[in-house]
């Protein structure tokens, strides 16, 4: 193993609430049904095809013109939300196992399909942290597509093979299977039998036995 790459959602910062409150107040506007079961479903997937979940619970036909706005509006509302992120939201574990993986000179990069990666990694103090960052504003297809996934190998210069996933959604962890890519699987994903590991949160992994559990 000589990289890892994290999504950013879910597994460094949790946006979870945010992305669930900037959608609840467009769903409110559009009068279309909305929950937090739904909103589960939006998990690890572009924000078109997250508006295209929620629109499942309408009848309501939006023209792609209009689809686009509604994005733009909802994703208005989440940036609003975030600028509350601080270094506080960072979560468990995260600060001592990625300064493990330096201090062992494994390679650390950002894997996600978010256009806002760069603003939440600034407002945590990490936007100088990662060796490269492939996110939603580099790729035309999200998970579980595994184009986020190997540009962000292409952009550390380490084989897809020599690469290990960290995800919290089952998209992502079909996403990095599909190119090659072993899999720890936390959060809401930490069930999928499909991941080589999987934890809660990265408080949970040691770096010595993770190496060793991924050879």
């Amino acid at each position: 193993m000589k990289a890892i790459i994290f999504d950013l959602d879910g597994v460094i910062v949790s946006t979870d609430e945010y992305h669930y409150l900037a959608w609840k107040q467009l769903a409110d506007e559009e009068n279309i049904p909305y929950s937090r079961e739904v909103n589960m479903g939006q998990r690890g997937v572009s924000r078109m095809e997250s508006l295209e979940v929620m629109l499942k619970n309408t009848d309501q036909a939006y023209t792609d013109e209009q689809k686009l706005e509604m994005a733009s509006r909802k994703n208005g509302y989440y940036v609003e939300l975030i600028k509350n992120i601080n270094p506080t939201d960072k979560l468990e574990g995260v600060d001592s196992f990625l300064a493990d993986l330096k201090e062992k000179g494994i390679k650390c990069a950002i894997g996600s399909s978010s256009k806002n990666a760069m603003p939440i990694l600034r407002s945590i103090g990490m936007a100088d942290f990662f060796d490269a960052v492939a996110d939603g504003t580099k790729i035309t297809n999200s998970k579980p597509d595994p184009e986020v996934f190997l540009l962000a190998a292409k952009l550390l210069d380490i084989v897809p093979e020599d690469c290990v996933v960290v995800e919290d959604a089952n998209s992502g962890v079909e996403a990095a299977i599909a190119c090659g890519m072993k899999v720890i699987a936390v959060g809401a994903a930490k069930d999928n039998s499909k991941a080589d590991i999987c934890v809660s949160n990265l408080s949970e992994l040691k770096i010595e036995d993770t190496l060793k559990r991924l050879t």
